[in-house]
């Protein structure tokens, strides 16, 4: 497996920049990179639902650098999902953050378009729309449901079929939309969870 080769200078730059996360999130990190480690072991595949209330950001942003991460590793057969707990659209702003690092994205259409986003050569592009996190095209059971905002980790108590539940929170760059930081907070945001998902898999790896 193989990313594209329009999103190599992000995800080196992404991987020399590890030490800016701080050691707590590295804990987090490693109990993600230790159940997909567990799948591997078993020989079954990995499914990793990535869930925020409105799936329009940040869990997108996470599915999308999950699969990335995997492929750019060799590692095979990990399946990353997105869902939240009502559904709105993948957010524009948030697209065009990861166009502008290398990202190919074709966006149907609709008020809740289908977004087609290639990250690597050998695979088929991401389906990305916004989605309840158990709709049918997401696992109903033996996954991970790692909750990018607080918001949604509050508000689910319980998620049917689920094997490890991780807070993996960060910050909304909804906060930004429509300022002269827009872009930034966008582009912020992208990089931190590129860098902290490439981290993650980089220990998978590394076992």
């Amino acid at each position: 497996m193989s990313i594209i080769a329009a999103l190599s200078p992000i995800v080196e730059s992404l991987k020399a920049e590890q030490d800016q996360i701080p050691p707590q999130r590295k804990e987090l990190l490693q109990r993600l990179a230790t159940y997909v480690q567990n799948k591997k072991t078993e020989g079954a595949a990995v499914h990793l639902n990535f869930i925020c209330t409105h799936n329009s950001r940040r869990s997108h942003l996470a599915q999308i650098w999950a699969a990335t991460a995997a492929a750019h590793y060799g590692i095979a057969d990990v399946h990353t999902y997105s869902g939240g707990t009502e559904a709105t659209a993948f957010n524009p702003r948030a697209v065009a953050a990861l166009q502008r690092v290398g990202f190919q994205i074709e966006a149907g259409d609709g008020e809740n378009p289908i977004y087609q986003v290639t990250y690597a050569g050998d695979q088929p592009p991401l389906e990305c729309f916004s989605k309840v996190y158990d709709h049918e095209v997401n696992p109903e059971g033996k996954f991970a449901a790692i909750m990018t905002c607080s918001d949604a980790d509050e508000n689910c108590p319980f998620i049917p079929g689920v094997e490890l539940r991780l807070a993996l929170t960060y910050d909304d760059p909804k906060a930004a939309d429509d300022t002269p930081e827009e872009a930034q907070r966008y582009d912020e945001r992208v990089r931190q969870i590129g860098r902290e998902i490439f981290y993650s898999m980089q220990l998978v790896t590394e076992a």
